[in-house]
């Protein structure tokens, strides 16, 4: 029944953080650490209020940068650059998940709120760097974030998705909102399933998933 809910698509749109890899690597804590002390230097505040705000931020306006630009006029890309200048030996290449991508039929991409320098880092690391037709970062959607739909329409626009053929896999489920309207299958993958109109299925291991479509 999985497979033929996908009967119809040919436009593969894939997160990346906590999506293509296991959040059990824990890659985006070393991002929050830097996101932090990035707060701490550029609002001269102290390491309790510069966290608070990175949440804070988060919850409301999508991404901490969001944030950051709309109330503080901070420059994007230095902070982009330092937020992920990270290890990425944490991670490891996954040959199942590149073969199963690979045999999706039609067009795949990646799109993340990262920036397209770390998520090409990602992958390189996953061994997934060879599969996808295209990367995509906040950077495409002139630094809107997801979940506002705006920032989707911009990048399914540069990219030529077709939304009535398009599935999206995503571990935020407030970014599945936007894809639904936008009349795409919607995938939840996290630990822990969340009952939402928005979202059409939740796994919780994308490699078992996938090898339900193929």
């Amino acid at each position: 029944m999985v497979k033929n809910a996908f009967h119809h698509v040919r436009h593969w749109v894939f997160d990346l953080d906590n999506t293509l890899y296991s959040p059990a690597v824990r890659l985006f804590d070393q991002i929050e650490v830097r996101m932090t002390k990035f707060v701490m230097d550029a609002l001269s505040v102290d390491h309790a209020e510069a966290n608070s705000l990175r949440l804070h931020y988060w919850k409301t306006y999508g991404t901490t940068l969001a944030g950051l630009m709309r109330e503080h006029e901070v420059d994007p890309a230095p902070y982009m650059h330092d937020v992920h200048d990270i290890d990425f030996t944490v991670l490891s290449e996954d040959p199942y998940l590149a073969s199963l991508i690979s045999g999706l039929p039609g067009r795949k991409i990646v799109y993340t709120n990262g920036s397209e320098p770390y998520a090409r880092n990602v992958l390189k690391a996953r061994g997934l760097d060879d599969i996808f037709d295209a990367v995509y970062g906040v950077e495409h959607a002139d630094y809107q974030p997801k979940p506002e739909r705006g920032a989707f329409e911009r990048v399914f626009g540069r990219d030529g998705t077709d939304t009535r053929s398009a599935a999206m896999f995503e571990d935020d489920p407030r970014n599945l909102a936007a894809p639904h309207a936008m009349g795409m299958r919607t995938v939840h993958v996290a630990p822990d399933a969340i009952v939402a109109d928005h979202i059409h299925h939740h796994t919780a291991d994308l490699n078992e998933f996938l090898a339900r479509l193929t």
